[in-house]
């Protein structure tokens, strides 16, 4: 097809054969919603395959549809899922949707990765009434402005949130703190520090000195040797992996070594000795879930579907967490689904039994609240492993 993929059509084939009019003929025949077929159910979706955790993300999708589909699909449909590399360009990400639109025909767009890319289609697709479902960004205008894009909704805790949950931890803990923040200059990086600070709220605790970087940036190290002159004892740490990395190497020499707060989405690329962050997924490394039956299974859909993966990558879980809950979307909207009914259930998800989630946390929304996951646990970086600790922390929304 001429774009690169990560994911083949998935399609069960009893003794046809099936040739490239796959939705345009059987869906024009039945008068179904784009996408939908007696046999097949198609979504798609656009993510940075270039990069090692957005792949991660999309393969363990792959894999869990298709192990829904060894089990029959849903209503006897099977799930055909493609992702298209959008390079991490919105515009490539507005033509590869578009293509997934209009050329393939996909029902819905699934967890698509990245906060620009997610904007730059958001207004496309619901101008078309495509669901926009569980975008892979955790900014707040993607629960925020349902009313105005109701076919588009998150699921991951915001990075408003999760700030906030930092802060009231240090305003609890620690609070005579006085905290340095590297921070990436876009929608993610601002919104943990807005939230850090709201977190901290009226407490003791003091941002002494806040340094962002253009999120093409590979060099920090001005910023870094700013943030060292402040006086401060904790350093937050609102960056990509990679730039995580390279901070908490430099904040680990003598004479500094803060507290780290690291952002879940780079939690994996600071391990550092005491570092504090937030989980909202079962970590396959954690010894904790050893004995998980959800992981067990976890391990055993990569081995079979994902040949070569590494389990040990957080991403397969989110990727196979967001998957489930599109299965029990589609199952709830009928026999015969179609788009409108998936933007109304939108407003319906009520859902405690996602096996890839911590225990406890409920992916909820209502009419007038679309943040499906507002649940996370505190974790700490102890003798070479992520721990969690405390009980789950509940976040307001946005």
């Amino acid at each position: 097809m001429g774009r690169p993929r990560l994911v083949v059509y998935l399609i069960a084939l009893v003794g046809a054969i099936v040739t490239g009019a796959i939705v345009t003929g059987a869906t024009a025949s039945s008068g179904a919603d784009p996408g939908i077929t007696a046999r097949t159910i198609l979504l798609g979706g656009t993510a940075p395959l270039s990069d090692p955790a957005s792949a991660a993300v999309a393969r363990g999708a792959d894999a869990y549809f298709k192990y829904v589909n060894a089990r029959g699909g849903v209503d006897g449909r099977s799930i055909a899922f493609t992702v298209v590399d959008d390079g991490s360009s919105p515009t490539q990400a507005v033509e590869a949707t578009r293509q997934l639109v209009e050329e393939d025909g996909v029902f819905a767009i699934v967890n698509s990765l990245g906060t620009e890319a997610n904007l730059a289609t958001r207004g496309y697709l619901n101008g078309l009434k495509v669901p926009q479902l569980f975008v892979g960004s955790g900014a707040s205008t993607f629960g925020r402005e349902h009313r105005r894009y109701p076919a588009t909704i998150g699921f991951r805790p915001t990075y408003r949130a999760e700030g906030r949950v930092y802060g009231a931890y240090l305003a609890r803990t620690k609070p005579r703190a006085r905290v340095a923040v590297l921070f990436q200059n876009d929608t993610y990086g601002r919104e943990l520090l807005a939230g850090l600070r709201e977190g901290i709220g009226r407490s003791t605790v003091r941002v002494v000195v806040a340094e962002g970087y253009a999120p093409a940036s590979a060099e920090v190290q001005a910023q870094l040797g700013r943030l060292n002159t402040g006086g401060a004892d904790t350093l937050a740490l609102f960056s990509s992996p990679g730039i995580a990395r390279v901070a908490a190497g430099f904040a680990a020499r003598p004479g500094w070594r803060p507290l780290l707060l690291v952002s879940a989405d780079a939690s994996d690329s600071a391990p550092i000795e005491g570092a504090i962050s937030i989980a909202y997924l079962k970590d396959p490394r954690e010894a904790a879930w050893r004995a998980d039956p959800a992981l067990r299974v976890y391990r055993a859909i990569l081995a079979r579907y994902a040949r070569g993966a590494n389990p040990g990558e957080l991403g397969h879980v989110r990727g196979m967490a967001v998957a489930y809950e599109t299965v029990r979307l589609l199952r709830a909207v009928g026999a015969t689904p179609t788009r409108a009914a998936v933007v109304t259930q939108l407003a319906r998800l009520r859902d405690a039994s996602n096996p890839f989630l911590l225990p406890g946390i409920v992916v909820r929304t209502s009419a007038t609240e679309r943040f499906p996951v507002e649940q996370a646990q505190l974790r700490r970086h102890t003798r070479g492993s992520w721990k969690r600790f405390g009980g789950l922390w509940n976040l307001s929304a946005g």
